[in-house]
């Protein structure tokens, strides 16, 4: 088997960043064998034009955006600012800063002390400015929450406390008001019932007045009697099947007065009535005295209240000595005499 040259290595170098670069290197000629073919082990790289730019100028150029982008990411917090540093060749190359969009306005030709803080990488000071990923600045914003949290919390709390007070207040005030009207109602009712009873006494006052008055005028037939029979007594001993006056049993000869003034309508006998004397008030009731024993006035006599004018006796349809006495309304109606002399003041 014919032997070959060995393959020559590829013209590759690295850079300061690691990178494999193309070098200028002259090629021999290479006839490729079995065994100059057969794979090598481990790690190689081929070379391939692309264009008329080699694949390494290509990794160079992400490497240095790959640098630039991890330069402004880091964080002032958690990494330094990153230098780079670039061949001449490439560095010459580079467009001016100040020239970029969005990049000439950061950047100030003003050198004083004032602006020395602007000097820091972009990424530091544009990272640096975002107060809220600090620790620090996280628990401020943290304690400020807190803070609005329990002020809202003390102002409900508050509130709720103010409506309790105002409904128990409420309360207490309807209760009051209850109170008040149930002892408005109270003395009320006790102030009308002390009305009524002091109308009641002075009712009874003036009736007790005026049956005095009409007791000095109205006398009792007789000062000493028993009541033997009274008004509405049914039996057949009366013709009209019931007894129609009142009885006052005494013995015979007791003196009969004029129970009130007026005037005699008629004395004289009268059947079963025995001797009987009328007399005619000034209101035109009748007072009829029967089974008199005598009589001591006549018709059309005056007479006055207490005065004599007659006797007991058992003349007429009688069993014993009494007066029969019957009280006669003046359109004839015979009326009860017991109720009567009670209203007259007379105590029967």
């Amino acid at each position: 088997m014919a032997s070959n040259k060995p393959a020559p290595e590829a013209p590759f170098e690295t850079d300061f960043f690691g990178v494999e670069v193309k070098t200028e290197r002259a090629w021999e000629e290479w006839n490729p064998t079995e065994d100059s073919v057969r794979p090598v082990r481990g790690r190689h790289r081929v070379m391939k034009q692309r264009g008329g730019l080699a694949r390494s100028s290509t990794v160079l150029g992400v490497g240095v955006i790959a640098a630039v982008g991890a330069g402004g990411m880091a964080t002032a917090q958690s990494k330094p600012p990153v230098s780079i540093s670039l061949p001449d060749s490439i560095a010459d190359n580079l467009p001016d800063a100040k020239s970029l969009p969005g990049v000439g306005s950061l950047i100030s030709d003003d050198s004083s002390d004032a602006d020395a803080g602007n000097t820091a990488p972009l990424t530091s000071s544009t990272l640096a400015a975002d107060t809220g990923s600090r620790p620090e600045a996280q628990g401020s914003a943290g304690e400020a929450l807190r803070a609005r949290i329990l002020q809202q919390a003390d102002q409900q709390q508050s509130e709720a406390d103010a409506e309790a007070k105002a409904a128990a207040e409420k309360v207490a005030a309807e209760k009051a008001a209850a109170e008040a009207k149930t002892q408005q109602t109270a003395a009320e009712t006790k102030a009308e019932a002390a009305k009524l009873a002091a109308e009641k006494a002075a009712a009874a006052k003036a009736e007790a007045e005026r049956l005095a008055k009409l007791a000095a005028s109205y006398a009792l037939p007789t000062s000493s009697y028993t009541i033997t029979s009274t008004f509405g007594e049914a039996g057949s001993m009366w013709s009209s099947g019931y007894h129609t006056g009142l009885d006052f049993a005494a013995p015979t000869g007791t003196p009969l007065k004029a129970i009130h003034s007026g005037t005699v309508k008629s004395a004289g006998w009268s059947g079963s009535y025995g001797y009987r004397t009328v007399i005619e008030l000034d209101d035109g009731t009748e007072l009829w005295y029967a089974h008199q024993s005598s009589i001591s006035v006549s018709a059309g006599q005056k007479v006055s209240t207490g005065e004599t004018i007659g006797r007991v006796g058992a003349t007429g349809n009688v069993t014993g000595p009494h007066l029969h006495l019957e009280v006669h309304t003046p359109d004839g109606t015979g009326i009860d005499p017991m109720a009567w002399l009670r209203g007259k003041g007379l105590t029967v």
